[in-house]
């Protein structure tokens, strides 16, 4: 599990084919990675990773086709900068939200627009997983926790203050680049919480009935 406080920014720094997926090799800048293990999550722009290698200003870790098709890895480039973030523990500090580090889906950036000293930028989302995105509520954007300020549809807005523009990789996004989103861990058990024993089986979706019969809508 993470935060999606972001402490460093690394760079890959090779990309190696291995039997059908990839390894990646990442510097890890300025994160201590001295007291990880082998077998540790090191989340790399919101993925949660394995390290199989560790070194003293690296790692290395294996990339599913799993994770290849749902995120923005694969389009990993050697020299491409990415946020990193060590696995939380009973001791760290929870200053984001509770982040699984399993990518929802890819959006997009719409647009960009200077808000005072912060930027605003608003992202589209995949319609699947737009219902999950709430006002006010936590999105975690490529491994970064943040605020939703608005929601319209499948778009809403964030607001990215200087130090997270100076911090991550937030602040080289352009108009159409895809990122990595992760809804609240919360509105995804909320709905299948909702489902109840129907939950069990196949291709069960949110009804008008299935409201009404949980209590949510009244006749």
């Amino acid at each position: 599990m993470f935060t999606g406080i972001i402490l460093a920014v690394g760079k890959i720094a090779s990309v190696q084919p291995k039997g059908g997926d990839f390894r990646l090799k990442i510097e890890t800048g300025k994160l201590a990675v001295g007291d990880a293990a082998l077998g540790d999550s090191i989340a790399v722009n919101g993925v949660c990773l394995t390290a199989v290698e560790l070194g003293s200003n690296y790692f290395c870790a294996d990339v599913s086709n799993e994770t290849i098709a749902r995120t923005s890895l694969k389009m990993a480039k050697v020299g491409a900068a990415v946020n990193l973030e060590l696995a939380l523990t009973p001791t760290t500090r929870l200053g984001g939200h509770i982040v699984s580090g399993h990518v929802d889906g890819l959006g997009s950036v719409i647009s960009k627009q200077q808000d005072g000293r912060s930027f605003r930028y608003k992202f589209k989302a995949p319609d699947n997983i737009a219902k999950y995105i709430a006002e006010k509520g936590s999105i975690c954007i490529n491994g970064v926790s943040l605020t939703v300020n608005e929601v319209d549809g499948a778009t809403f807005t964030v607001n990215i203050v200087p130090h997270t523009l100076q911090e991550t990789t937030l602040g080289e996004l352009v108009t159409g680049k895809e990122v990595n989103l992760e809804v609240d861990l919360l509105a995804r058990y909320m709905e299948r919480l909702m489902k109840g024993e129907s939950a069990a089986k196949p291709a069960c979706s949110i009804t008008e009935e299935l409201l009404q019969n949980s209590g949510f809508l009244t006749q």
